[in-house]
């Protein structure tokens, strides 16, 4: 094919066309005395159109309602607004920030249409914005006298900017008349993250049909901040308190609604940030919905869980008055913990009971000491050192209870054969062994017992730990999200389009531990599942459970198990003989321990079991 080219003849051609353009314009271009006359033209216009809006704002109501969440038209809205008698401000936003947080408050609607944090930026080096771009509004819903429907969010609000001190105050007054309106007051500490918020009347009485409850709503979406979208969304909730201190939350994983009584406040937790409203007089009711935005469909998944609030207000004497708090920040113990009246730690996933309790007194505040002085990654390494040697005595007694149950192994087995006819004899004899030993199959799951809360509350602290959040180590660019030493160019169900090599190293480190521990004891108690199977499934599970979970986690379970396996490996050379413990055992047997009460029970229920069936013969 003939490549085209630009020749001289195009080139003249489109000089003349762009010449004779120019001329165009100059000779259009208007004199000074036609500017003057188009302006002065333009400001009759305005004053005529200002002239219309004063005679509407003051005209009659229309006998027909209106909802303005319905309203498709300016017209329709400004026939509403105007019946009721709001003035008519102006679009326009008013800044709210210190050196933490930057609100942008709209004229319309009094609300908050932007809220970014100023210190702090997404896994793609973003500020972390919780409102933008429409994900979030907040207004109160109310019936008029005449029974027309209203929504704040859809009138406009005049803004006055004053000084309270050091705070900047931010007053927004939707008016019927000077000395009658509805006012959202915001008050901004110069670094703080909890904004005063105060909803009150002035004048509204008999305006408002007080027989319909003034309705507050507040929604919201959840904006993506973390690299795993599917990971964040699981600690993204919405958590509410209620008046004695009860902590509730609607499902993480799936869409949830309720209606509640006497709610403090409400946290739409955002994982590592939340947005809560808090307020000093409990609605007394609320009914509230999650939705998950995660799902196969979503595919570039923008958003996590939309979340919706609906309360009904109370009123004194026809005026609304409520003081309340907006938080913007954090899902961090260390800022949530300064309010202490409001209680907003307690929206932090700390874990339930005990395990909670250990999450939060112990591991927080001692790995908040480590990390003040050692790079977060050796501190979690210390961490974990430190708790395994902690729980060294408990290893030992497990450790000593697999090596019983070793020395015993042939003679169990030998009984296995005598009895392999009779799995109820085989079962008794191989009690009366154990008893005449002194041994109990039982000691080797007490220490796993024991371990259970350590073990539960170190899994909740490392997702809800602020204090990891994009701090890197090694190759782990941040703990608190998973590392990637490859990406894939598809997506392994279960497992995800990457691979992360610390959930590797944990699954072989568990591996080995399993086969010192597991594989010693392999199939020697009867009607035992198939240890073998678990041995081998348990690291595979671990490597897709963890390849999406935050890589200090990983980290945990990696040093843990292979600080673990050193200390067996000690005891085992250094400590325990089993030499000794076989002759132990042959002395024990020589003066069998007495029955316990547990014990004497199960034989009897053996003998008994035996005698029906010999019966039944």
């Amino acid at each position: 094919m003939e490549e085209k080219k630009l020749d001289v003849n195009s080139i003249i051609g489109f000089v003349l066309i762009f010449g004779i353009l120019i001329f165009m314009f100059y000779q259009n271009k208007p004199t000074p005395e036609e500017i003057e006359a188009e302006k002065a033209k333009q400001e009759q216009v305005e004053a005529e159109k200002k002239t219309e809006e004063t005679s509407t704002a003051v005209a009659a109501p229309s006998e027909k309602p209106i909802n303005l969440q319905d309203s498709t038209s300016v017209a329709d809205y400004k026939s509403t607004i105007g019946a009721f008698g709001f003035t008519q401000a102006t679009e326009g936003n008013t800044i709210l920030e210190n050196d933490f947080i930057y609100l942008k408050i709209s004229n319309k609607g009094g609300q908050v249409v932007e809220a970014k944090m100023k210190t702090f930026v997404t896994y793609d080096s973003i500020p972390v914005h919780l409102v933008k771009d429409g994900n979030a509004s907040f207004g109160l819903d109310f019936t008029t006298s005449d029974n027309r429907v209203l929504n704040t969010k859809d009138l406009f609000f005049e803004p006055s900017i004053s000084k309270s001190g050091d705070n900047q105050v931010l007053s927004m007054k939707a008016k019927i008349a000077p000395d009658r309106y509805l006012e959202y007051r915001y008050e901004m500490k110069p670094s703080d993250y909890l904004v005063d918020f105060t909803i009150r009347s002035q004048g509204l009485n008999g305006a408002i049909n007080s027989s319909k409850p003034v309705s507050l709503q507040w929604k919201q979406k959840g904006i993506r901040h973390n690299k795993s979208i599917d990971y964040e969304n699981r600690y993204t909730r919405l958590t509410y308190n209620h008046e004695d201190g009860k902590i509730s939350k609607l499902s993480e994983g799936s869409d949830d609604e309720e209606t509640e009584e006497d709610i403090k406040w409400l946290s739409y937790r955002q994982h590592f940030f939340s947005s809560i409203l808090a307020t000093q007089t409990p609605f007394k009711s609320a009914e509230l919905t999650s939705v998950n935005l995660v799902n196969d469909e979503n595919k570039d998944k923008a958003f996590t869980k939309e979340y919706y609030s609906e309360a009904p207000l109370a009123m004194q004497g026809g005026e609304l008055s409520y003081n309340m708090h907006w938080y913007y920040g954090p899902t961090d113990v260390a800022v949530l913990s300064e309010y202490k009246e409001l209680g907003l730690v307690e929206s932090i996933p700390f874990g339930w009971g005990i395990f909670g309790w250990i999450n939060r007194y112990v591991f927080t505040p001692f790995f908040g000491m480590l990390s003040g002085f050692l790079p977060f990654g050796i501190a979690v390494i210390v961490m974990t050192i430190l708790v395994r040697l902690l729980m060294s005595p408990v290893t030992y007694k497990s450790y000593l209870s697999q090596a019983k149950m070793k020395v015993l192994k042939p003679e169990i087995t030998e009984l296995g054969e005598k009895y392999k006819d009779n799995a109820m004899k085989k079962q008794q004899e191989t009690m009366k062994l154990y008893n005449k030993a002194g041994v109990s199959p039982m000691a080797g799951c007490i220490p796993a017992v024991i371990q259970l809360p350590i073990f539960y509350a170190l899994f909740m602290f490392f997702p809800t730990s602020f204090a990891l959040r994009q701090k890197s180590f090694l190759w782990a660019e941040d703990l608190s999200s998973y590392d990637t030493i490859a990406k894939l160019p598809f997506e392994i169900p279960f497992y995800g389009d990457h691979v992360s090599l610390f959930p590797i190293l944990a699954s072989i480190a568990i591996f080995f531990y399993m086969m010192m521990t597991t594989g010693q004891n392999m199939q020697t108690q009867p009607g035992m599942p198939n240890m073998k199977f678990i041995m081998y499934l348990s690291p595979l599970l671990m490597l897709f459970f963890f390849n999406n979970y935050a890589s200090g986690l990983s980290l945990y379970y990696f040093v843990s198990n292979l600080i673990t396996i050193f200390i067996m490996l000690a005891i085992k050379k250094f400590i325990i003989n089993e030499d000794k413990i076989h002759a132990q055992i042959q002395e024990n047997k020589k003066k069998p321990k007495k029955e316990n009460k547990f014990q004497k029970k199960m034989r009897e229920v053996m003998e008994n079991a035996e005698a029906q069936k010999k019966n039944k013969r």
